[in-house]
């Protein structure tokens, strides 16, 4: 099997006296998807920050590509080659797909000596990459505003594929969706992978994680309970880790098993 593009071996990271992460193992391969699995406050977001550079670890060690890293900030993990995608995605509504495809990484061309956006070449590559990923637009200019929630989210993994990602980091990116729309985001992870990124895949819901996942980390209170592997772990297990096991019990116990 080759090697992990990226570790992350026993990440701390305390805010004061709170302890955000209590030493977290993870590695991820290229060509997987890579399901990291957890309630609200388990560390997910901090955990996402630290692989991309917003946090530094307190301990720990984070390795990319057999190399030890040490991003000062955000931009060192995107020139590396670690792609973000949150939740809530930095896109302009009102600005057409292509010009929100290409923000920050403007494409030029020089008329007579003056630079101005190369509107050709930002409408051909946009509408190609979001073929690719399965979706049809009507045309490159349409704003970005009218696009379904999962449309939306293709356009933020597809700029990000396209800007040459080696690991892709999603975070909830089916939280907010309708069954369709959640099916086509699924789908879109399915189409990443298979292009050899590494996919790291933040959510809370067993079901879609099952959908696509490799392997699968839970995080509990700051801590991993472990990594499983496809098809060696229900998602009834799953939830039962997520939830904290005997917790979750007493708590279905009660409520008449209805939870």
């Amino acid at each position: 099997m080759a090697d992990p593009i990226i570790q992350m071996k026993e990440i701390q990271k305390h805010f004061g006296s709170v302890i955000a992460l209590a030493g977290v193992s993870v590695d991820v391969f290229p060509g997987e998807c890579h399901c990291l699995l957890g309630d609200n406050g388990a560390g997910k977001s901090t955990f996402i920050k630290t692989m991309s550079g917003v946090h530094k670890p307190t301990s720990g060690e984070i390795v990319f590509e057999g190399q030890p890293l040490d991003f000062a900030d955000p931009r060192d993990a995107i020139a590396a080659g670690i792609a973000t995608v949150h939740q809530h995605l930095a896109m302009i509504p009102l600005m057409s797909v292509s010009r929100n495809f290409f923000m920050g990484n403007e494409p030029v061309r020089k008329i007579a000596g003056l630079s101005f956006f190369d509107h050709d070449y930002a409408n051909r590559v946009t509408m190609e990459e979001m073929r690719n990923m399965g979706i049809n637009l009507r045309g490159p200019d349409q704003a970005v505003g009218t696009l379904s929630g999962g449309e939306r989210q293709t356009v933020a993994i597809a700029r990000a594929v396209h800007f040459g990602a080696k690991v892709l980091i999603l975070d909830e990116p089916t939280s907010a969706l309708g069954v369709r729309q959640t099916a086509n985001v699924l789908a879109t992870i399915d189409k990443v992978r298979k292009q050899g990124i590494a996919v790291v895949f933040i959510t809370h819901n067993v079901r879609h994680a099952m959908a696509v996942g490799d392997r699968f980390t839970v995080l509990n209170r700051g801590q991993t309970l472990g990594t499983a592997v496809r098809g060696e772990i229900t998602p009834e297990e799953l939830q039962d880790m997520m939830a904290g096991g005997q917790e979750m019990v007493q708590l279905e116990g009660s409520l008449g098993g209805t939870v």
